[in-house]
């Protein structure tokens, strides 16, 4: 298969909120992920519903290099890295001061079909995790 490692993870998510099993916080009653290319870089956007009806939104970018860059508009994070580490695994992780405060893996398990885990790493040295599981749309 020719292309970058992430070409498979592209498009548009939907989340199957059954599959939630969440750790930490409360699973989302709705949910999308789309992953794009803009030049040299993924963009991931993120939009859930919580059980109480609320929108929320989330967005970051990056290049799949695995290389730590600077992280601007949180004092709890400072950088972050973008991971293609297979065909089929994804991963992004955010840090403060060089300490890993989450990580996040992305596998597909087939071409339709992302498992998202991601893991806090919480002072008291717990890391609670939530996984869910999403589809491809469109």
């Amino acid at each position: 298969m020719a292309g970058p490692l992430h070409t498979r993870f592209l498009g548009h998510w939907e989340l199957d909120p059954s599959s939630c099993a969440y750790q930490q916080g409360e699973p989302p009653a709705s949910g999308t992920y789309t992953i794009r290319e803009e030049s040299d870089e993924l963009v991931f956007d993120m939009a859930w519903t919580d059980k109480a009806g609320q929108d929320h939104s989330a967005s970051f970018r990056g290049k799949p290099d695995g290389v730590a860059v600077p992280f601007n508009g949180t004092d709890l994070v400072d950088s972050f890295t973008i991971t293609a580490e297979s065909r089929s695994e994804l991963n992004s992780s955010a840090s403060l001061k060089g300490e890993t405060l989450m990580h996040a893996t992305r596998t597909l398990i087939d071409d339709e079909t992302m498992r998202i885990v991601q893991t806090v790493y919480l002072p008291d040295g717990s890391a609670p995790a939530n996984r869910s599981v999403y589809y491809k749309r469109g």
